[in-house]
Formats: C-alpha cells, sequence, structure tokens
C-alpha cells in the first residue's frame, strides 16, 4: 500500500498530472483504494490558478469512475462487486446494510461522496440495490463536486500553510459538514 500511496504522490509532479488525476478519481469511484485527493493537494499547491480545472476533472473523472461501480454492482455483484467489498472488510455487513441503503439512497451517496467514507462501497451498492440511477448521478455530482472544491478552494485560498490540516482533518470536517447538512434538511422536515 506504501508504495501505491507514493506512485500517486509522484504522480502529481508528471506532466500528464490531470491525466493520471482523473485515472485515479475514475478508479478510486469502483475500485481503487487511493482517494484522488492526495494527487489534487500536490498539484494544486504547485499551481492555485489551475485549482477550478483540477478539481473539475477529479469530479468528473469520479462521477463516471461511479457509473462502473454502479455496473458492477447492477450487472457484476457476485464476481466482482463482492470481493471487491470483502477485500475492504465490508462483505459481511452488505446484507443488513442493503435494507438501511435502500431507505437513505440519496443521503448515503451524497455522504460517502463527502466524507472520508469509502465511495466504491456505494457506488456498488447503489447498482446492486437498484438505485434509481438518476438520483445516483445527481447525488454523486452535487457530492463529488463539494468535496473536491471544497479542497480546492480551500488550497486556493490558503495556498500551503492548509495542507496539513486537508491532509489530516478535512475527512472530520467534512463529515460534520454532512452532519449538520443532514440534521438542518430534518428541521426544516419536522418542523
Amino acid at each position: 500500500m506504501r508504495k501505491l500511496y507514493d506512485w500517486t504522490l509522484r504522480m502529481a509532479d508528471h506532466h500528464n498530472a490531470l491525466w493520471v488525476l482523473a485515472l485515479v478519481s475514475f478508479a478510486e469511484a469502483s475500485f481503487f483504494p487511493i482517494p484522488p485527493d492526495l494527487l489534487m493537494i500536490p498539484m494544486i499547491i504547485a499551481r492555485p490558478s489551475r485549482a477550478w480545472l483540477i478539481a473539475g476533472v477529479a469530479m468528473a473523472a469520479s462521477v463516471l469512475g461511479g457509473l462502473l461501480g454502479y455496473a458492477i454492482g447492477a450487472l457484476a455483484y457476485e464476481t466482482l462487486g463482492e470481493p471487491i467489498l470483502m477485500a475492504m472488510g465490508k462483505g459481511e455487513a452488505m446484507e443488513a446494510f442493503n435494507d438501511r441503503f435502500v431507505d437513505a439512497g440519496f443521503w448515503a451517496v451524497l455522504g460517502a461522496g463527502i466524507t472520508p467514507f469509502p465511495y466504491k462501497v456505494i457506488t456498488i451498492m447503489a447498482g446492486w440495490t437498484g438505485m434509481s440511477l438518476v438520483t445516483f448521478m445527481i447525488t454523486s455530482v452535487i457530492a463529488r463536486g463539494l468535496r473536491f472544491f471544497i479542497v480546492a478552494g480551500l488550497l486556493w485560498h490558503f495556498g500551503a500553510p492548509i495542507r496539513g490540516f486537508i491532509e489530516k482533518r478535512l475527512g472530520l470536517v467534512l463529515t460534520l459538514f454532512f452532519i449538520a447538512l443532514l440534521g438542518g434538511f430534518l428541521l426544516i422536515r419536522y418542523l
């Protein structure tokens, strides 16, 4: 895993870094273990003027990769999806998770797309449970857009000093943001 992590960081300086970012973002949404943020951070610090382009590439490729995850869940769960989830230690809980996922669909995709929860688990589950493809796509664009554009915005505005914060605490901040967002919707609905 360390070699894969080191390779990802080395690719941030490569002349084809945007293509590598697109590939990593695409793959991470369905099977790859390394998040695209690890490429985005050094890329944006090196060239802040490209922050929005970098975030846009990561978002678009991640959403397209989410379609592959969806297809794996819908068309090849037993042969591909289940082994991927088992390798991540998520396979045993899939049956129980299935019932909760069907009820939470939109929120599950939004939460996984924003927070550090492995997005690939949700993309595969969305296909496996037969979630509406339209709902899945809209939610994926919102979630992945929020995640990558928040990172880009922080780096564009604060530069290198925010790097340590993003690498160590952004997952927590985005998780708290998602909880607050969900809480706000629940308040509006029940008040």
